[in-house]
């Protein structure tokens, strides 16, 4: 056998065993977002629940902005990013015990569930859409690398001081 062959058949190798390994990381995560927390229910459940609760409050402007404010993500993941966000946007509705969902609530949601280099793009967009970023202030300033740690304090903290 050749050089060339036994390089190329070390290189297939090393290219399989890299995607497997990625494919598995990413596979892991959903499996950890599955497990169930001390409530019973698990990341994944919950984001189910307030998604049901709150499917009704939706109206047509906010599930176009929420669209226009996902448009950036990659389509491969856009349907798993538009579940979480909706999910973190309905809890944020109903720990106010909204009606319906706001332009504002949806954007308070918006920013708790995506990570802070997120938050350069949520910016832009709400800058072209002539939306004030003012009010929103405290929440972009709460975050530090993500809202998955300690949120609900964050949140309630930043919300104390407007």
């Amino acid at each position: 056998m050749s050089i060339f062959a036994q390089i190329l058949i070390v290189g297939w190798g090393f290219l399989m065993i890299g995607a497997m390994a990625i494919g598995g990381f990413f596979m892991f995560r959903k499996f950890l977002k599955q497990l169930p927390k001390e409530d019973g229910k698990s990341i994944m459940d919950w984001q189910d629940h307030y998604i049901a609760k709150t499917k009704n409050m939706w109206e047509a402007p906010e599930k176009e902005l929420l669209e226009e404010l996902i448009a950036p993500v990659p389509e491969l993941f856009r349907d798993v990013a538009r579940q979480t966000i909706a999910g973190k946007i309905g809890e944020v509705a109903l720990r106010k015990n909204a009606s319906k969902i706001t332009r504002e609530i949806l954007i308070e949601g918006y920013i708790v569930a995506t990570p802070k280099r997120d938050h350069k793009i949520l910016k832009r967009t709400l800058k072209k859409k002539d939306i004030d970023i003012t009010p929103y202030q405290p929440y972009f300033e709460a975050s530090k690398a993500d809202y998955s740690q300690n949120w609900k304090a964050k949140y309630t903290k930043a919300k104390s001081r407007q």
